[in-house]
């Protein structure tokens, strides 16, 4: 069987481990996934987190990116905003999945990470889950209260809309 382990953060590791590995068994594997929205208006803090580089690191841009559409000039040796945005998720990926793909892997089943980047998680889970052929999904509730599934929380979501069974871990 195969699980996916969809996360932001919140769900306990342990917690996550304990279930993915009893679903997936002996000769099944994981796969723990995270969506990141990122509004394109942020490239310039994203800029900042990841340091942009004051040096020429490249010798000419247009190696990399072509120039901007409306003319103006990038710092001189910037890769482009998708490698900010790659190395952004990259980090996300490490912050969030690894955690609970180090918590599986201690127990001695397969597992692997998977960061997207997305705009609804709901939809973004329920194709990955299509895509790596998921046979169940695994998330977190935030347990906000007895209104969180009137409000549209991405685990109601996914137990709606899934195409396969959904495993709701609280607290």
């Amino acid at each position: 069987m195969h699980v996916l382990v969809a996360t932001d953060g919140t769900i306990d590791p342990a917690k996550a481990a304990e279930f993915a590995g009893a679903l997936a068994g002996p000769e099944g594997s994981t796969t723990v996934a995270t969506i990141i929205r990122i509004p394109r208006t942020l490239i310039k803090d994203l800029r900042a987190v990841t340091g942009e580089s004051s040096t020429p690191t490249v010798d000419i841009d247009a190696e990399y990116v072509s120039p901007p559409p409306d003319g103006s000039n990038e710092p001189r040796g910037w890769p482009g905003d998708d490698a900010v945005i790659e190395q952004y998720l990259g980090n996300k990926r490490v912050e969030l999945c690894k955690p609970i793909v180090d918590a599986i892997r201690e127990r001695g089943a397969t597992a692997e990470s998977i960061v997207r980047e997305g705009d609804d998680p709901a939809d973004d889970i329920i194709a990955l889950a299509k895509e790596v052929s998921a046979d169940v999904i695994v998330v977190g509730s935030h347990g906000h209260g007895a209104f969180q599934g009137l409000l549209g929380s991405t685990g109601a979501k996914l137990v709606r809309r899934s195409p396969c069974p959904v495993l709701v871990i609280r607290g």
